[in-house]
Order: structure tokens, then sequence, then C-alpha cells
């Protein structure tokens, strides 16, 4: 039996863009959904599950960042930011609110594709953990699931965006060596397309404070997810 198709949620205020999206993903093999603002998209939500937003920042009453913000309380479903405004500073407030991508408009539509099956990629796989592997790392009271890619405190499952689940991937397969920024956006697949390398290792830099919210005790004083001065990031668990 084959997989069935990724079902992708469209969400955009503009009809015509909204429209031109989903009949070009539903070309390139996608099942698409389209919600015209934040309120439609939360009633398909409620109703569905996705497997990739992809959401226009530029929204009236609720924009695409502050949905963002809101969805990743409930929600680890990856989300593409699209945006006219592709300043820095921009792209950095969409990764902090949870984004996992951030893409600024115009765009050929084949970078689109090319992003968003990047992302794709980065959704867990569990059918893959080495053997002879650990299956789980200990940070704490945390714990992190290697086979199944899934990051718990006591009983209660920490949500993790499919980036961030991108990242737990790589620094446990090398606990305890450190990782430079550059090797991280490389693992990751972000190479290529309009973004600077200098941009992409700071995108990497946001995630990395993401990520130590969920793990660490103290985000500030690092003792698990640490800065290794001139190397990069390492993981180093108990």
């Amino acid at each position: 039996m084959t997989d069935p198709d990724p079902h992708i949620l469209v969400v955009d205020d503009d009809e015509r863009i909204r429209d031109l999206l989903a009949r070009f993903l539903k070309r390139n093999g996608f099942l698409v959904s389209t919600a015209r603002d934040a309120a439609q998209a939360r009633r398909l939500l409620a109703g569905l599950e996705f497997d990739l937003i992809v959401l226009d920042v530029m929204m009236p009453v609720e924009d695409g960042i502050s949905l963002t913000e809101s969805l990743r309380q409930e929600i680890s479903t990856p989300i593409l930011l699209l945006s006219a405004r592709g300043e820095a500073d921009d792209r950095i407030r969409g990764l902090e609110a949870g984004a996992d991508d951030y893409l600024t408009k115009p765009f050929e539509p084949r970078e689109l594709l090319l992003r968003i099956n990047a992302i794709l990629r980065r959704v867990p796989e569990t059918s893959h953990a080495a053997a002879s592997a650990p299956k789980v790392l200990h940070l704490g009271d945390v714990r992190y699931d290697m086979e199944r890619s899934e990051l718990w405190r006591g009983d209660l499952p920490i949500r993790l965006t499919a980036t961030e689940v991108q990242l737990m991937r790589i620094f446990s397969a090398h606990p305890g060596e450190p990782l430079s920024r550059l090797q991280l956006v490389e693992e990751m697949g972000r190479t290529g397309g309009k973004d600077q390398p200098g941009a992409q290792e700071r995108a990497v830099d946001v995630q990395i404070t993401r990520l130590r919210r969920k793990i660490e005790a103290d985000p500030k004083q690092p003792r698990y997810l640490q800065t290794v001065r001139g190397a990069g990031y390492m993981l180093a668990p108990d």
C-alpha cells in the first residue's frame, strides 16, 4: 500500500494567490485545503490533520506570526511562512514564533516546492533507528526517545516542530560531539535559496534558543545543549 499524498493547508487572505498556490501544489501531487484567514484555518485544523501549513504573514485581524505562536501551543504541524517582508529581523521573528521556514515574496514556484519537500523530509520516520544505538537519551528530567523522535518530561510529551525534531535527531546521532552551525545548516538541508550563509546560521541560533527552552531547567545556563566556544553546539546527555 502506498503512502497517502501529503495534505497541505494554504492560508492566505488574497484569493488569487490562494488559488494559484492550491493549483500549483495539486499539480505537484499534494492534497490541498485552503483558508482565507486565521479563523477559517482554525476551524479546518480542529477537524482535519495536515502534513504542513503554508501561511501568509500579512493577514488582517490575526496575522501569520500571531497564528503561528498560537498554533505552537497546540500542534507541531510544520509551518512555512510566506511574506513580502524579507528583512533578516522579519525572518527571525517568524522562526521565533515557531515556524519551520520562511520564504520571501515574490518567489519562484520551484523554490516553494523545494522548501516544502525539505520540511517534509525533516518530519521523523520511526522505522530507521539503528538497532545498536541507545533508544533513550536522558537530559535531567527530560528524556529523548530516539526511535520515535519524541521528547518527554515525565509522562508529558513536549511538542517539537519539524525543525526541532530534525535538530534532536542530528544531535542525538552525535552525543558529546560539537557540531558547527554550518554543519547543522547542511544536515538540515537548508543550503541554497536566497538566504545568505550568515542568515542561515543565525536562524540555527534561533532554533537552538527555542529548543533549549524545552530541554533546559535554565535556558540561559544550558547544561545539556551546550555552546562550545569556537566549535558550535553539543548535546551532552547524562
